[in-house]
């Protein structure tokens, strides 16, 4: 076997936080990781952030996707990477965030441990490209 068939597929959770009710762009995501080749798990609507903390570290993700729309960002974003760091997940767990976040507050999520931010409109290669450069598999 070759090295790159032995490796295992990127695992990532896609997750919808709060009570932000839209989903399309999580969906369209989770689909183009999927045919990317990696490993995906959908959160569903309305989940807490304790909640996706936990399916992140049961799921042993590499890439954690939070689809935000609802503007709460810079509350349920820091609750999230809180949990992961008290589960000593954070160093080990891609952070991307998708939706509408306002260029004044990308410095401060980045600096919180969020990998990248891709707004609406970002192309599907893109975000692929990211994560296989920062989130490769082991």
């Amino acid at each position: 076997m070759s090295a790159e068939s032995t490796q295992r597929a990127i695992r990532c959770l896609i997750a919808k936080v709060g009570l932000d009710g839209h989903d399309r762009g999580a969906q369209v995501i989770a689909r183009a990781f999927r045919d990317a080749g990696f490993e995906v798990v959908y959160s569903g609507l309305h989940r807490a952030p304790e909640e996706i903390v936990q399916a992140a570290v049961q799921e042993d993700v590499d890439v954690l996707g939070i689809s935000i729309l609802s503007g709460a960002h810079n509350t349920l974003i820091p609750k999230i990477i809180d949990g992961l760091e008290s589960y000593g997940a954070l160093d080990d767990t891609l952070i991307l965030v998708g939706g509408i976040i306002p260029e004044e507050d990308t410095t401060t999520l980045k600096e919180m441990g969020v990998a990248e931010i891709f707004g609406p409109g970002t192309p599907m290669e893109e975000t692929v490209a990211f994560v296989r450069e920062h989130a490769g598999a082991e």
